[in-house]
């Protein structure tokens, strides 16, 4: 029994989405033939390649077109002969092209290079930079493709999703139903040509289709139609996150002509179970979804949950990393994380352990149930899937990474001499003091992403984030002190929020940057759902009346009438405006109502209340579990010592007591691997430790660390 495993169009450019790589390792522990299919990625290359361009020109039809599309047609010889090469460099297989794209000269041009500041260009990337340069412009031409494909082939289309407003705005299934009945693009022929090639050469007799985003639907229902049409012997299994968060009361029967089943949650016990039950008269599924004279659901209570613990690492044996092409279209060294190079992904834990937050879907599974894993469990799938790929950076998943997690896996990490970068979410939580953020950044820890959400108190509050701004600017500081790029998701539009607040957050905001505590950010418009603690007693958190009942298919956003009835979209625009401009530096000084194009009212934030918090002094923690030495070894003589650091000397008087001390430390330290737990020494080493003078400066220089 074979399964396809296919992503849909379309995902993260970069890099392949996990889902289905998580679900290949626990099938294949489970002895299915398993192959994944990354049809996001093949259709891009597709799209992007000489022959997919001329049969996109090739197909035009006379449309009218402004100024800026008649440019790019009258420049379609030069882009069809030019995006093999662009696609090869942005992949990484030849970086000598750089010194030609470099030159914008050399690349055809519309209006994404219109408004290029060479200016902020040469800052940037200087005269040496010339890969991230040239990569920053082939990045333009690709934007500047999609948005003539977006106007001129479907509307649908964008680099990771499509049709993303069908799935998100319709409640009900016609719109999207309709589409699945029109003749398909030349895109979506695409997406169909490679699918047919490899279920011809594969003979599956499941597909599953993981749909993570509403910008991945349309395209699934497409592909799932065409199997029916097809191959009406296969089977196809819908799941992931989007089917997770909106389809969970799905009644709408028409569904069914595009799959066989649906399925809830984690995926590895529905999917397992439905290849153990299918031919079986007495079927038994989990968390499943299926037609029988009606819409059935089935979920075996007798089944246990998998423990965290208990699945196997990511299966990246399908995927070549070399795919898989790298772009850099914004001049943010945070930002570029999420598109600039292909990255492994894992989960550290299942769930978030706060859980708390009353806008956040905690009810759902994936969310409200927690179960980490053990750290030496994860660096074993870590070092799998280094060997799997050849790539050596992780984005770790999680909704909110715990903090006593990352301490044991940093330590795990530097026990074994792994060297890999990693960043991903967490909570701005005070366990992420200086010594744990430099430990992890020992560990290759290289950027944080996390919420600040409201960035008012009252409202931090209200939300039950547990979180205050006075702890988000220490912990903040603690990150970019350890040379930890930071990224923060803002709120605004949470119900009660009055303007006079819209204002505060944002002038909080502006302090963040002035002092150098995010590296970038990203506005969200807060949204109501269904699976959130807030929906469940809107009336207590300031919403006067739900408009959105509910419907036979999708059912997640509602619409509503907060307190008070402002029109917070009006606000979108001037604080887009106004973070951009922070992300590079510029108006950090400003009243903040210089960016809005209305009259707002003055903020009530004192100008300097961030930084009056940074300069409030965190005591050096000495109660950790362990101990750990990072620089080189001291040498030891009978009046001082001597520490070579990285990039200075340092040098302290002794007396002979401490000399016999640190002289037996030395000892310890060579013959082991500077990771101690503390509980291992005696009492007079540890008084010595916590007590000595010389051992507190060598504390506060992070020569070594108490965590």
């Amino acid at each position: 029994m074979k399964i396809l495993l296919i992503n849909p169009p379309f995902s993260q450019i970069n890099t392949v989405y996990p889902a289905i790589l998580q679900l290949a390792g626990f099938l294949k522990k489970n002895n299915y033939e398993t192959i994944c299919l990354d049809l996001s990625n093949k259709t891009f290359l597709k799209i992007f390649s000489s022959s997919g361009l001329s049969l996109i020109f090739n197909s035009l039809s006379k449309n009218k077109l402004d100024e800026n599309l008649k440019r790019i047609i009258s420049l379609k010889e030069k882009y069809i002969g030019i995006i093999d090469n662009i696609i090869s460099f942005l992949q990484g297989k030849d970086n000598s092209l750089a010194y030609i794209f470099a030159n914008p000269a050399n690349l055809p041009q519309a209006k994404y290079f219109e408004n290029i500041n060479y200016e902020i260009l040469e800052k940037e990337f200087g005269s040496l930079g010339i890969i991230d340069k040239a990569k920053y412009f082939c990045s333009l031409v690709i934007d500047d493709l999609v948005f003539f494909i977006k106007e001129n082939i479907s509307p649908f289309y964008e680099l990771s999703k499509y049709a993303e407003k069908l799935a998100e705005s319709n409640r009900d299934f016609d719109i999207l139903y309709n589409e699945t009945k029109r003749e398909c693009n030349i895109i979506e022929n695409f997406m169909l040509d490679i699918l047919n090639k490899q279920i011809s050469t594969l003979n599956p007799n499941f597909v599953a289709i993981s749909i993570p985003f509403p910008g991945n639907l349309l395209s699934s229902l497409i592909i799932g139609k065409y199997i029916k049409n097809n191959y009406p012997e296969i089977k196809i299994i819908f799941g992931g996150g989007y089917i997770n968060t909106e389809l969970r009361e799905i009644q709408e029967e028409r569904i069914f002509e595009f799959c066989d089943f649906i399925t809830l949650d984690d995926g590895e016990l529905p999917l397992l179970n439905i290849l153990e039950n299918y031919n079986r008269n007495d079927k038994s599924y989990v968390r499943t979804f299926f037609y029988d004279n009606g819409i059935k659901f089935q979920d075996n209570a007798n089944q246990k949950i998998l423990a965290h613990n208990d699945i196997p690492a990511p299966d990246y044996t399908d995927i070549n990393p070399d795919d898989y092409p790298a772009l850099l279209e914004l001049l943010n060294p945070m930002h570029r994380l999420w598109s600039d190079g292909f990255s492994n992904k894992l989960t550290l834990a299942h769930g978030c352990y706060w859980a708390k937050c009353t806008f956040c879907d905690v009810t759902l599974d994936y969310i409200g149930r927690y179960n980490p894993a053990n750290a030496t469990i994860l660096v074993d799938h870590i070092e799998q899937i280094v060997k799997q790929t050849g790539r050596r950076n992780f984005h770790f998943t999680d909704e909110a990474a715990p903090s006593a997690l990352l301490r044991n896996l940093s330590i795990e990490i530097l026990k074994r001499n792994l060297k890999i970068s990693w960043w991903g979410n967490i909570r701005f939580e005070k366990s992420f003091t200086p010594e744990l953020t430099y430990l992890m950044a020992k560990a290759g820890f290289i950027a944080v992403t996390g919420g600040i959400e409201v960035a008012n108190e009252r409202l931090l509050k209200l939300i039950n984030k547990g979180v205050t701004i006075k702890q988000a600017a220490q912990v903040c500081k603690n990150f970019k002190s350890a040379g930890i790029l930071v990224h923060a998701y803002l709120m605004y539009g949470y119900p009660t929020q009055t303007e006079q607040e819209i204002i505060d957050s944002l002038e909080i905001v502006r302090q963040f940057f002035l002092n150098n505590l995010f590296d970038s950010a990203f506005w969200h418009q807060f949204s109501l759902t269904i699976h959130s603690p807030i929906y469940k007693d809107y009336k207590a958190f300031g919403i006067n009346k739900i408009l959105t009942g509910k419907n036979k298919f999708a059912n997640n956003n509602v619409d509503f009438i907060p307190t008070p009835d402002l029109n917070y979209s009006k606000y979108t625009f001037s604080l887009d405006k106004a973070l951009y401009n922070f992300m590079h530096g510029i108006g950090l000084n400003w009243d903040v109502r210089k960016w809005f194009d209305f009259k707002v009212n003055q903020s009530k934030i004192n100008r300097n209340l961030i930084k009056q918090y940074l300069n409030e002094k965190i005591e050096t923690n000495k109660n950790g579990k362990y101990l750990i030495w990072f620089k080189n070894y001291p040498q030891i003589f009978k009046n001082k010592i001597i520490i070579h650091l990285n990039d200075a000397i340092g040098e302290w008087n002794i007396t002979s007591n401490e000399y016999e001390f640190f002289s037996n430390f030395v000892e310890i330290l060579k013959n082991d691997s500077n990771i101690y737990e503390l509980n291992k020494f005696e009492n007079s080493t540890l008084d010595f430790i916590k007590n000595n003078k010389i051992f507190n400066e060598i504390l506060e220089e992070k020569i070594v660390i108490i965590i």
